[in-house]
């Protein structure tokens, strides 16, 4: 069942719940007509002058009563059955049937004791039940929604999952697929250099290698706790600075990438492989962002207060407005082609397991004032 079908269910559910209230309210409308006309014939029975006009007026009125299908039962002191109306038919004459009924309409109703009459029983009119049938009815109708709204969430979270785990597995290829063809290139460079020594390519090929280890130690870390150690922002920027520079676009739309820094610190508390992975998500948003118009990105590492920061902030053409309320939700890309899950990868890490704050932050208003900061913020604790 989809979503219209979904919609379609609810509004059905909805008109009849409408158009049982309205058929309520039409009975209700000739319950008070039928009452009227009661007491006009009271009334015109107590101004007739005729001798037998009141007492004419008294059984008109009785009948009118019964007419009305209101259940009723009189007894005397002794409780003998003086009067009965409205019955069902399943009570027949059987006594112990008529006293049951009897004991279910004061269930329903308390009775009445009229002085010169007796106790009178009574239960609901016809208009009382029909809004015990429209509470019943609208009581389903609230249990067919829940029950509609709990499926449709149960599927829109699948959904989500499905797409998350989707992304997961594009993502875990684009970390394996940036050092591999990094390598590939290296290998062409040496067949097209045949003289180079090994030593000249060392640290690059280190440098990728370093690097599938730790993506194979990032997709340990998923579905674990975060370790909790002491982390310096100053020098996880600087690795991840450092290997990211070498790889960027210097001929055609070059990109510039630095990093300002005063030293290893500030110190956060937390797992460095998961750190590094969002700075990575965050500072590779940056670059695609650059992509095609070449520009600048500023990596800065800094501290305020009990804070620790690290802002990535580059020149490109910024966040569309209608983007940035779900920037950070997973499938969510300004990118053609792209997947939507680094910045929420980042967000997760930064803040559901470190206890920070990743927020997104407009380029200020005025000429040549255009791209995006984005800033990681950490509780800072002592180096220890």
């Amino acid at each position: 069942m989809g979503p219209p079908a979904v919609v379609g269910l609810a509004l059905l559910l909805g008109g009849i719940t409408v158009g049982y209230a309205w058929v309520v309210a039409r009975h209700l409308r000739e319950d008070a007509r039928q009452t009227s006309i009661l007491l006009g014939r009271v009334f015109a029975g107590l101004n007739d002058p005729g001798p037998d006009a009141a007492t004419d007026a008294l059984l008109d009125l009785a009948r009118q009563v019964r007419s009305l299908g209101i259940a009723i039962v009189v007894t005397d002191t002794a409780g003998h059955i003086t009067a009965l109306d409205n019955a069902p038919a399943s009570v027949g004459p059987d006594t112990a049937r008529l006293r049951a009924w009897i004991a279910d309409l004061d269930l329903e109703n308390a009775p009445l004791v009229q002085p010169g009459v007796g106790t009178i029983h009574y239960g609901a009119g016809p208009a009382a039940r029909r809004f015990a049938g429209i509470a019943a009815l609208e009581g389903a109708v609230l249990l067919c929604l829940a029950l509609l709204a709990a499926w449709a969430y149960r599927s829109q979270v699948a959904a989500a999952r499905d797409r998350l785990w989707v992304a997961m597995a594009r993502e875990s290829a684009h970390q394996l697929g940036t050092p591999l063809m990094s390598l590939t290139g290296w290998i062409a460079y040496l067949r097209e250099n045949p003289g180079t020594t090994g030593i000249e390519l060392a640290d690059h090929l280190q440098a990728d290698a370093e690097r599938l280890e730790r993506v194979a130690k990032r997709f340990e870390r998923i579905g674990r706790p975060a370790r909790r150690e002491p982390v310096g922002l100053g020098a996880l920027a600087e690795r991840v600075v450092s290997y990211f520079r070498p790889r960027l676009p210097t001929l055609a739309s070059p990109v510039t990438l630095s990093l300002r820094a005063t030293g290893p610190g500030p110190t956060a508390l937390g797992d460095p492989v998961l750190l590094e992975w969002a700075l990575e998500a965050v500072i590779k948003n940056a670059i695609d962002a650059l992509s095609g118009r070449g520009g600048r990105i500023d990596v800065t590492v800094d501290a305020g207060g009990r804070t620790a920061r690290v802002s990535v902030r580059d020149d490109g053409p910024g966040v569309p407005v209608e983007v940035r309320p779900q920037l950070f939700e997973p499938g969510v890309s300004t990118k053609p082609g792209g997947w939507g899950i680094g910045l929420a990868l980042a967000r997760r890490i930064v803040e559901q397991q470190h206890g920070g704050r990743l927020v997104y932050r407009q380029a200020p208003s005025g000429p040549g004032a255009e791209g995006a900061e984005f800033v990681l913020e950490f509780p800072m604790v002592a180096a220890g």
